[in-house]
Order: C-alpha cells, then structure tokens, then sequence
C-alpha cells in the first residue's frame, strides 16, 4: 500500500487486485455501499450481486489503468441502433483492422526451435537481429528458412479468421 493524497487527504491506495478481492468478500449491502463510493450516486436496486460486483470491479480498473477510447465507446453507443448486420460486420471488421495496425515501437515475440525470437516494428519496416526487414514474412524466412506468411507465423492471423472471412483453407 502507499499514500497518496486527494483532495488535501492522505488516502491509502491498495492494489486493484486487493481492491477486487475484498469486493467479493461484500454482501449486497455492502457492494451497495462500495458503489455510492466509488461511482458517486446509489446503487440500482434491480441490480443482483453478481452485477453490482462486476460494474464495480470495472470502474476500478477503469478509474486506475484508463478506460475504453473514444472510437471504442462510439463503436459500443452505435450496436444498440437499429443497423443492419452486415453494416454493423463490415464496422466491426474496420474497426478491428485498426486495432491490429502495428504501431513502431511494438515487439512480436515468438518462439521458433526453442529460442525466443524478438521483432520490432518500426517506422520503415520490422527489426530483427540487427537488420531491417520490409515485411514480415521476410522476418519469418530468415527466422527458419523456409516461407511463412508473416502475420501467421508471430500470431496475428490464423486459420479461423481466415475462414470466417470467406478465404480458401489452405
């Protein structure tokens, strides 16, 4: 635990994992209480303990690590309407696109022939034991000699998401 001061208080801050603990220790009375606390209004009554647990846990760790982006919140607000599935499927697809650019900065790791093979992306292509690829699979075959698509061999495509997408297996 450590302290740390609010509002010209010196609270004590405990980690999110003991934070979560001690919530399931709590009857309802006192998820209810912990809710007045921690989101600053009553507890809904309809809500059943399992409910008033997880909405708690989450703005915890919401409150402590971040919470969902802007995008994120629209993308939630908008599968509520009144939007065909294939208009809401071809969103979720561009959304998830954007989600699994690889940013500069990232590192793949994979293990290949008991080794842990360590990748960068950067700004210009992928850095691997000192050498600048242009793609991927480049990294893949100077990894184990032989061809691999790049984004199935770190993990960021398998065979499922292939088939989902209408694909031939291969």
């Amino acid at each position: 635990m450590r302290e740390k001061r609010r509002n010209g208080r010196v609270t004590t801050e405990t980690s999110v994992e003991d934070e979560i603990a001690h919530l399931r220790g709590l009857d309802l009375k006192g998820l209810r209480a912990r809710w007045q606390s921690v989101l600053q209004r009553p507890a809904p009554d309809h809500l059943p303990r399992h409910l008033l647990f997880a909405i708690i846990a989450y703005r915890i760790q919401a409150d402590r690590f971040g919470d969902l982006n802007h995008e994120t919140r629209q993308l939630l607000d908008r599968t509520g309407t009144k939007e065909s599935g294939t208009a809401m499927s071809a969103r979720l697809v561009s959304f998830d696109q954007k989600r699994t650019e690889l940013t500069p900065g990232t590192v793949l790791v994979r293990e290949w022939d008991r080794h842990s093979q360590r990748v960068m992306v950067m700004p210009d292509g992928f850095a691997w034991n000192g050498q600048t690829y242009d793609s991927l699979s480049k990294v893949a075959f100077a990894i184990t000699g032989t061809n691999w698509n790049g984004p199935r061999f770190f993990g960021l495509r398998n065979k499922e998401e292939r088939l989902a997408k209408g694909e031939a297996p291969s």
